[in-house]
C-alpha cells in the first residue's frame, strides 16, 4: 500500500503496540485492536491476523463514513465501530487501544467499576474508571455503551468484555491501558481482604487539578541540524 514515510512509521508503531500488548501481558492471542487518527479517519488493526505476522501494510486505513482500503484478503478489526465513534466524539483523543487484560476482564464479569482505591485512577480522567453495560461486540449498542461510559473519562471496563483506553496519542493510550489493569489487580487483591476504603472525591479533585505533567512524558524528537551535522 503507498503512502508516505510518517505514514509508514505510525503503522510500524501500531504494529508494535500491538506487539507490546502481548509482551506486556496486557492481551492474549489476537483479541486486542487499536485505532489510531490520522487525515480523513484512522489507522486500525485487521481482524484476526496474529501480531507476529502483522506489517505496516496489513493496517487498514478507514474514512470517517465507515469505508476502508485494506491490503488484499484484509478486513478491519470487528470493534472498528467504537474505534470509530470514539475518535469522532472525542477530538483530544488521537488513539484508542482495546484489550482483554486479565484482572480488568475479572472486573467487567462482575460489572464491577473500578472505584479510587489509589490516586493514580485520576489518570483515566476522574475518581473512578466505570463498567460499561454488556452488549454483543461490534455492534452499535456497545459503541453506544462505550461512549457513555467514557464520558468525563478516558478509560472504561466493558462487561463480560475487556477494556478501552484512550490517550493523546498511541504511547499515552498503551501507558494507560496498563495502568488500569494494574489498578484493576489491585482493587481484585483487596476485595480479597473485605472492602477497601477509598479516596475521598475531594482528594481525586484535588490531584486532578495537579496532574498536569505527572504520568508519561514522552520524549520530543530532536530538530534536524540545518547544516547536516550528524
Amino acid at each position: 500500500m503507498g503512502g508516505n514515510q510518517d505514514d509508514r512509521d505510525l503503522r510500524q508503531s501500531i504494529v508494535d503496540a500491538c506487539r507490546e500488548m502481548t509482551a506486556s501481558g496486557i492481551n492474549q492471542g489476537t483479541s486486542g485492536n487499536i485505532g489510531v487518527r490520522v487525515d480523513g479517519g484512522i489507522l486500525l488493526t485487521p481482524s484476526g491476523l496474529p501480531y507476529d505476522q502483522m506489517t505496516p501494510e496489513d493496517i487498514v486505513f478507514m474514512d470517517w463514513g465507515g469505508g476502508w482500503k485494506a491490503r488484499e484478503g484484509n478486513v478491519p478489526s470487528t470493534e472498528w465501530r467504537f474505534h470509530l465513534d470514539i475518535l469522532k466524539a472525542k477530538p483530544e483523543a488521537q488513539a484508542v487501544v482495546h484489550a482483554h487484560p486479565t484482572y480488568c476482564t475479572i472486573l467487567a464479569i462482575m460489572h464491577k467499576t473500578i472505584p479510587a482505591i489509589h490516586y493514580m485512577i485520576a489518570a483515566a480522567g476522574g475518581n473512578d474508571i466505570p463498567c460499561a453495560p454488556y452488549a454483543q461486540y461490534g455492534t452499535a449498542e456497545l459503541s453506544r455503551l462505550a461512549l457513555e461510559a467514557l464520558t468525563g473519562r478516558r478509560a472504561c471496563l466493558l462487561a463480560h468484555h475487556g477494556l478501552i483506553a484512550t490517550g493523546v496519542s498511541l504511547r499515552k493510550a498503551m501507558w494507560l491501558a496498563i495502568e488500569v489493569e494494574t489498578l484493576a489487580k489491585q482493587y481484585h487483591g483487596c476485595l480479597q481482604i473485605g472492602t477497601p476504603p477509598l479516596l475521598p472525591d475531594e482528594e481525586i479533585d484535588s490531584i486532578l487539578k495537579r496532574w498536569g505533567q505527572y504520568g508519561l512524558r514522552e520524549r520530543k524528537p530532536l530538530a534536524a541540524d540545518p547544516t547536516g551535522a550528524a
